[in-house]
Formats: C-alpha cells, structure tokens, sequence
C-alpha cells in the first residue's frame, strides 16, 4: 500500500511537471512569436500599420514594445490627425515603464506643441505625477519635488476645475510635506553638529544655523504638524548658543533663550518636552538673575 502510495504521488508529481513544462514552452512560442512579429513591425515602412500595431501594444500595456514604435512614428505623424495622440500615447507608454524623466519631458512636449489639444489637460496633471513619482526621499535633494510642485500648481491655475483637481490638490500636499521634512532634517542636522565648527567654514555655527533653517521653514510652512518639532529644535538651540556664547553675548542671548522657552510652553502645554523647557528656563535664570 505504502509503495502504491509513492508511486500515485510520483504520477501526479509527474503530470504536474509535464503540464509546468508544457505552459511554459507555449508561454516561450508566445513570446518567440510576439517577438518576431514585433521586429517585422518595427521594421516596416508603412507607418500607419506600425502606429495601430503600437496602440495595441499601448491597450495591452506592452510597454516597452509600444514606447520604440511610437518614437518611430511620432516625428512621421506631425500635422497629421494622429500627432496629438501619438505623442501622448508615448509619453503614457514611457509613464508605464516607469521613466518618469523622459515621461515628464514628452509630457510637456504635448503641452508645448498642444496647449489647447484632445489631451492638453491630462499631460499638464502627468507632467506633475511623473515629477512626483521620480522625486527623491526627503534626505536627498529635492529639485525634481520642488519642479513637482510648480507642474502641480500649473495645472491647477490652468484647469481649476479639472477633473485631476483633487489628485492634484492631494500631491501638492504630499509634497509640500517632504520639503518641510527635509527642512527638519536640515535643522536638526545642524542641531547635531553642535558645537562641532569643521563645517562652518564661512562663520556662524551650528546652532545659529539650526535656528534660521527651523524659523525659516515656520514662516514658509506655517500650519505644518512638524510645527512643534521645529519649535523644540530652536528652543534648545538657543539654550546651548547661550550656554557656548563669549561673555558680552551671554545676558542677551540667555533672556532670548528663556523668552523661547515660555513661549514653548504657552503654545504647546502639554507636550511631553514641557519638562525640558521648565528645567532650561531655570538655568537661564541662574544666569539672567546675578546680572
């Protein structure tokens, strides 16, 4: 029964390899045969055949089968009634791969070339996603998120009630919060750096500079949720400026430390570094007191 057993098992086994093996030679024929009857395509002259061929490639989301017949078509179909759609069928094909870069740029072609045409308002929303899906974590640069946020803010001013309004209202948000991100990062870099002076090869240190980037992106990013973060960051900062300052500085900037520090406290009562911002408000004290 035992050896019955092993030999049932073994048949299945064996049928299920045959027809893995099976599926798989008709999946490589498949793509021997789509392969072949693309380079005949590619290779044809008629480019009306090929630009049909590339908008099945297109609905099928062969990608990169439509993207290298389209840019062979595009500049062919130019004052033709397919130019428009030919050169934003690239730019979705180049989209679909996933080269953001080059989809942004055919993107803004159609605009350039079409600012009133059948797909004007869709490649004007692209221009900004493809920027977007390009940009950079927050720790990096932030160009392409910044470019981002201009394409995004263009369609709106352009296409106030179009019909990516909400996606784009919704991005300039998520963007907008990677650049304040990256702005904390900054600051609390320099709050990290202390009193570290390799950096500081143009004057100022670390501190001073902790406290510009932190106030500065307050002021360009008034209602962020890292509002208090960067709040905490430029109450120690002044703190430790005071405590490393040379002598005539150290009344001033331990009154602008201690007047920080109630601030703290008046518009976050609650937090959880309130303790923090009581303890240095009587060190400051100590200080300000004897003077």
């Amino acid at each position: 029964m035992a050896l019955y057993g092993i030999m049932c098992n073994f048949a299945v086994q064996n049928r299920i390899m045959k027809k893995n093996i099976l599926c798989l030679m008709a999946f490589v024929l498949l793509l021997t045969s789509c392969a072949h009857e693309y380079n005949q395509v590619y290779k044809s002259t008629d480019y009306t055949y090929k630009y049909e061929f590339a908008k099945e490639c297109y609905a099928k989301k062969k990608y990169s089968f439509a993207v290298p017949l389209l840019q062979d078509v595009v500049t062919i179909m130019k004052g033709t009634d397919n130019a428009q759609e030919s050169l934003y069928l690239l730019a979705m094909s180049e989209y679909g791969l996933k080269d953001y870069e080059a989809a942004s740029e055919a993107f803004k072609k159609y605009c350039q070339t079409y600012p009133h045409g059948n797909y004007a308002e869709m490649a004007a929303f692209y221009i900004g996603q493809s920027l977007y899906e390009g940009a950079p974590e927050a720790r990096l640069d932030q160009t392409p998120t910044v470019a981002a946020i201009a394409a995004f803010q263009n369609y709106l001013d352009l296409y106030p009630n179009g019909i990516k309004r909400g996606s784009a209202e919704q991005r300039l948000f998520e963007l907008q919060d990677k650049l304040i991100r990256k702005e904390y990062l900054n600051a609390k870099l320099y709050y990290n750096l202390g009193s570290y002076f390799g950096n500081c090869t143009s004057g100022g240190n670390n501190y001073e500079a902790c406290i510009i980037t932190a106030e500065n992106a307050l002021n360009d990013f008034p209602y962020t949720t890292l509002r208090e973060d960067f709040a905490l960051l430029i109450m120690k900062s002044k703190y430790e400026l005071a405590q490393m300052s040379v002598e005539e500085k150290k009344l001033e900037r331990f009154q602008d430390a201690e007047d920080e520090c109630y601030g703290f406290i008046n518009e976050y009562p609650d937090s959880k570094e309130r303790a923090t911002a009581e303890k240095y408000i009587e060190k400051c004290k100590q200080f300000t007191e004897k003077r």
